[in-house]
């Protein structure tokens, strides 16, 4: 399979673009401290907070033609004034279920002795995190216990309701409980950890949780 980049679910290949290379470096954790006098160890911003935070995540692709000038030119203008400066969703070939999100900067360049054309696709302030591109769903209908699978990213999420329902959950040692009307409710609190995350549903009606899931 040839190698392929999808911006905003534009196919590179199908345009004519070859992929010569792609560099998407894990992020980088904000490491802020403060030093306070008289003590013996800074005050680490990654600890005080409860979890570790990351840096905007930097990347870049490059992508080559063979052929004139002129096609250069016109291949190169199509993606320049559609995608520069945009924020875009990016999908490698490899990771089709995952996409990149970042503001595009581009730079085209051309050989006349070997007429090879290059453009180098970059982005400075892609977000940490690479989404799933396919929503999470889960249905609980009637009373019951919610499982909700997560991946690594800390998600919350959109609850829809059909009747008055109640919602129990924990997190850590705080327990948390909810009555709602028949809606759509966002609670910052239900935030879903790595892994299962258990909610206790008490309704006569159907809930479902929609969230989007990440990972680095």
């Amino acid at each position: 399979m040839i190698p392929d980049v999808k911006l905003n679910d534009v196919s590179m290949l199908n345009l004519g673009w070859l992929r010569e290379g792609i560099n998407f470096p894990a992020p980088q954790p904000q490491t802020n401290t403060i030093v306070v006098p008289g003590r013996n160890s800074p005050i680490r911003y990654t600890e005080a907070l409860g979890r570790v935070s990351y840096q905007p995540r930097s990347f870049d692709i490059t992508l080559s033609m063979l052929g004139t000038r002129e096609k250069f030119n016109q291949m190169s203008e199509q993606i320049v004034n559609r995608f520069t400066g945009q924020l875009v969703d990016v999908i490698l070939s490899e990771e089709p279920a995952l996409y990149y999100v970042g503001t595009l900067e581009i730079s085209p360049g051309y050989d006349p002795l070997t007429h090879k054309g290059q453009l180098t696709i970059s982005s400075s302030d892609a977000d940490a995190y690479r989404y799933h591109t396919e929503e999470t769903v889960a249905v609980q209908s009637g009373n019951g216990i919610a499982v909700l699978t997560n991946d690594f990213m800390p998600a919350v999420p959109a609850v829809t309701v059909t009747d008055e329902t109640t919602l129990k959950w924990q997190v850590g040692t705080d327990r948390f409980i909810k009555t709602v009307s028949a809606g759509t409710w966002t609670f910052p609190e239900l935030e879903l950890s790595q892994g299962e995350n258990e909610i206790e549903v008490t309704t006569d009606g159907m809930v479902t949780f929609r969230y989007r899931e990440g990972r680095l």
